[in-house]
């Protein structure tokens, strides 16, 4: 229930940041200064001081009874997913890494595998508190006098303005999952079977609660099924010397308790920490279980990327460079085989995450038609670039892949469109009448700058 106290130290914590932010000079960048990022547009650091939004990290309220919780932008899923559990909620979307912030996810795009029923985790929101362009804090609802910034607002990443406080709806849980792992032999009946269980909610007479998939190669892939229960046999810890997406090659049904199973793919960052080595039986043992986490690993790419110590090596060994081709892209169900069939011959990574989802209503900056089924693909690692190419061949094919599927890329990585296509795929129009309204002397960066031009 709401704290007072909570609530006016969330109040001066707005004057202050109101404050601050009037004290930048204009014409200087404008930047969070935060400890921790799930983004894969790399800049170089900026001698800018940041924007302390330190004092925005906190779950102000849960209440039980209308299923409800006021959040502060930057609360990370790992700390809201903690003050929700203990009253049997968790937020609607709940993405896969623990340092995902609320604010982050909806300003960006997050997905999990409840969004084939429950969208995205903007979709949840009921009223967005927003540090706007201009200066200004403004409340922004479905139906009130900023309901533009309320559509608006998803997929603008900090564009537009910053979100220091969300209303959000929450479901209820029970203690355990019963997770199913059904396998496929192409992607034919793989797209099939998403689509109708997709439309149906339902498998075997059974309500379908969690539902997402993976793809090891083109003859070997697997949706995978959740099911709350109120009791389990046994629970799978994957926490330690046990890694779960091996787990859906080697069993067919398996139990988490809901706290393990929303956080199945964070302990190996889905299955990249085997670039680690983190994988391997030997190593996994020394490294500390606390270590086993996405930041973590993250934070060793970010200390890779600026001092190039791979690359490095590589270069000496006389090996071609390669390309970091981390991205999640959406195309229609009935799309899919043909994109896993261009994926496979062109780029030819695996795994491949997929995860169904419907948007529950419509969102002008990342236009999903409402009602219909996606597929969310993500794959991140890295391509050998063949002889000859530009370094961000694989990407570019990506990209126009995705255009040629009636297909959507999420703008949390690289991006290589030219302006009037970006535009194109991201509602140009209705983004400039919001940057005109909410950011009039462009205090931020502009969408395009931000997510094309890594500005």
């Amino acid at each position: 229930m709401t704290d007072l106290s909570v609530n006016g130290d969330h109040a001066r914590a707005v004057e202050a940041l109101r404050r601050s932010y009037a004290a930048i000079p204009k014409g200087q960048p404008i930047r969070l200064a935060k400890k921790t990022s799930n983004l894969f547009r790399w800049r170089d650091p900026s001698e800018a001081p940041g924007l302390d939004v330190s004092g925005f990290d906190r779950v102000l309220s849960v209440d039980p009874e209308t299923r409800t919780a006021q959040v502060q932008g930057m609360t990370t899923y790992e700390d809201l997913v903690a003050a929700t559990l203990p009253h049997g909620l968790m937020p609607t979307v709940v993405p896969q890494l623990k340092t995902i912030t609320l604010g982050g996810a909806v300003t960006g795009l997050g997905i999990e595998s409840t969004s084939f029923r429950l969208g995205l985790p903007h979709e949840s929101v009921l009223e967005l508190e927003v540090l706007t362009g201009d200066g200004q804090v403004v409340t922004a609802t479905r139906d009130n006098e900023h309901r533009d910034l309320f559509y608006g607002f998803p997929n603008s990443y900090g564009t537009l303005g910053y979100s220091l406080r969300l209303k959000i709806e929450l479901i209820e849980v029970k203690p355990y999952v019963r997770v199913r792992h059904l396998r496929f032999a192409d992607a034919a009946a793989l797209s099939t079977a998403l689509a109708e269980l997709v439309e149906s909610g339902v498998y075997e007479g059974e309500t379908i609660d969690f539902m997402d998939g993976t793809v090891f190669s083109a003859d070997e892939q697997y949706i995978t099924l959740g099911f709350f229960v109120d009791e389990a046999p046994y629970t799978s810890d994957y926490t330690g010397q046990r890694i779960y997406y091996r787990s859906i090659q080697q069993r067919s049904v398996d139990f988490l308790t809901v706290h393990d199973y929303i956080w199945r793919w964070d302990t190996d960052w889905f299955w990249c920490s085997g670039a680690f080595g983190v994988q391997n039986p030997l190593v996994r043992r020394v490294w500390p279980d606390r270590a086993k986490r996405s930041d973590v690993y993250r934070r060793l790419v970010a200390y890779d990327r600026r001092y190039q110590i791979l690359a490095r090596i590589e270069r000496w060994r006389g090996l071609r460079p390669r390309e970091d081709v981390i991205q999640d892209i959406e195309v229609p169900v009935e799309r899919v085989p043909e994109f896993l069939d261009f994926f496979h011959a062109k780029v030819g990574m695996s795994p491949i995450w997929l995860c169904p989802l419907r948007a529950r209503e419509s969102w002008p900056l990342y236009p999903l038609e409402q009602g219909r089924t996606y597929v969310n693909a993500g794959f991140w690692g890295t391509v050998r670039l063949p002889p000859g190419q530009i370094p961000e061949y694989h990407n570019r094919l990506i990209e126009r892949e995705v255009a040629a599927l009636d297909g959507h890329k999420s703008l949390y990585s690289t991006a290589f469109y030219g302006r009037d296509e970006f535009w194109r795929y991201y509602d140009g129009e209705t983004y400039q009448r919001l940057k005109a309204g909410y950011d009039p002397a462009g205090r931020l960066l502009d969408l395009y700058d931000k997510c094309v031009r890594g500005r």
